[in-house]
């Protein structure tokens, strides 16, 4: 499995769906493996769980846009 990629998939499911945003919250385990479907053993779903919290962080935060912007990206 491509932890990256699938993270990325993830997020993507996530960032688009409200419900999905807060049942990942109260219980990121079960909406990840929903999400994936497949039942994962506990240190991939700890990978995927990690990466899919820093990156939803980083754009909660809007520091990749401030980024960019240092650079005249947007």
């Amino acid at each position: 499995m491509d932890i990256k990629a699938k993270i990325e998939e993830l997020i993507e499911k996530i960032k688009s769906d409200g419900a999905l945003q807060e049942k990942f919250k109260k219980d990121p385990v079960s909406t990840v493996e929903e999400l994936a479907g497949v039942d994962l053993p506990k240190d991939q779903i700890d990978s995927v769980i990690s990466g899919i919290k820093a990156k939803l962080k980083l754009d909660e935060s809007g520091i990749m846009d401030k980024l960019g912007g240092l650079f005249g990206k947007k």
